[in-house]
């Protein structure tokens, strides 16, 4: 069923629907196809082929929640803008990805086990060379094709889209400025990251 702007939908309603329409750019960013979008958010194929950014341009982040028993969570991420220019790249490419591990490397100061989700750029080749040369400190697991309820960082993406749904910015900047604030609210709270990895119901013990 189709309405008229701003017709046939309550206040609450307008901005659920917004809400997964940014919720689906930034799945298509991560590379996803339009089944897994509409599976994760649980709506129609055809509804999701509809979507459309706000404005020109586009904000990608991706994100690493790290957990070690005993010590405190850590959430590592990375932001791209991208404005339409021609030299631009439109989203995350697979060595952005490495490099986010790497960092997280450096950052953590030892071995890293990581749980993955099947985006495409998570599979691609130059990718999965990046994890066969660096076995010595990293190792790869990964969860099934659809599976958000066992992703932790599922539990970071909702609570920055979800204030992005609500936001009125002005230009890209501004949801740029906005992406940082939040992600950066969430870092400096651990028990927010925390709760993540217990919401899905793993372990971190053997």
């Amino acid at each position: 069923m189709r309405y008229a702007q701003g017709g046939g939908l309550t206040d609450a309603e307008r901005a659920a629907r917004e809400r997964i329409r940014l919720q689906a750019v930034v799945r298509f960013e991560g590379g996803e196809t339009n089944r897994e979008v509409a599976a994760a958010l649980r709506v129609s194929e055809r509804s999701v082929v509809r979507v459309r950014g706000r404005g020109s341009g586009l904000v990608s982040m991706a994100g690493m929640a790290c957990f070690k028993p005993g010590r405190r969570p850590r959430l590592i991420y990375a932001i791209r803008e991208y404005q339409g220019r021609m030299d631009e790249s439109k989203g995350f490419g697979w060595p952005d990805f490495s490099d986010l591990v790497v960092r997280a490397r450096i950052q953590l100061k030892g071995p890293i086990v990581s749980a993955w989700d099947n985006v495409r750029l998570h599979l691609t080749a130059g990718m999965k060379e990046f994890i066969v040369a660096n076995a010595e400190w990293l190792t790869v697991f990964r969860l099934p094709a659809y599976a958000p309820d066992v992703n932790p960082t599922e539990g970071i993406r909702a609570p920055v889209e979800r204030d992005l749904g609500n936001l009125a910015a002005a230009d890209l900047g501004e949801i740029t400025r906005a992406v940082k604030r939040r992600l950066k609210g969430i870092r400096y709270r651990p028990d927010l990251v925390d709760g993540c990895i217990a919401a899905t119901g793993l372990s971190l013990d053997g």
